[in-house]
């Protein structure tokens, strides 16, 4: 736990649903980061201008500018990696979400508890991956753990909770005979075409 007056890191939370970002913001203020809120997209932009946050954590669906547009402008022009919190999981927004080169993708509804572990796991990978000074990685390198986005995919594709999902995503694994990790990409790729041949 963070003494007082230090900082785990700071977050910028973006939600147009007042609720879901007061929650977020209180659980992960508890948790030691220091957070940013905003609700709209436009004010997310300007606030991450100011305020260089290490990480910024973003509802996709908005009023005005989305997550997406958000994230774009995070990730080219200021170079700030995100993650999104979304009720989403269809096969478009996810290869979107992959896309973009976001660090995470978690699916509403969610408790700040689970979103505390995915939080810290994402400040610990940028730990791990800071780039040399001036040396900027590329968009979609952060991009390196494709579980949570297979599961949502299943969760979509198959109306299953997110345990019956991790469950069907283990299944598969263990009857091609292959690590978790290489069967949740070849789901993916397997999404991402059928996006490219539906597009």
């Amino acid at each position: 736990m963070a003494g007082p007056g230090v900082s785990k890191g700071k977050i910028l939370v973006v939600d147009d649903d007042r609720l879901v970002l007061a929650t977020v913001t209180h659980g992960l203020a508890e948790a030691g980061y220091e957070v940013i809120d905003a609700d709209n997209g436009d004010d997310a932009i300007l606030l991450a201008r100011e305020h260089r946050p290490q990480l910024a954590l973003l509802d996709i669906r908005m009023e005005g500018k989305s997550g997406f547009d958000v994230a774009e402008t995070l990730r080219d022009v200021y170079r700030i990696p995100f993650m999104f919190l979304s009720a989403f999981a269809d096969e478009a927004t996810l290869a979107q979400v992959q896309a973009l080169g976001a660090l995470a993708y978690l699916i509403k509804p969610l408790d700040v508890g689970q979103i505390v572990p995915s939080v810290e796991a994402a400040f610990a990978r940028l730990r791990s991956a800071e780039p040399a000074p001036r040396e900027v990685p590329a968009a979609g390198a952060v991009l390196d753990d494709p579980l949570p986005l297979a599961v949502g995919v299943l969760m979509h594709r198959h109306r299953l909770t997110r345990a019956e999902a991790w469950q069907r995503l283990q299944r598969l694994a263990q009857e091609q005979q292959r690590p978790l990790v290489e069967q949740a990409r070849r789901l993916l790729a397997a999404v991402e075409e059928l996006a490219r041949t539906a597009g």
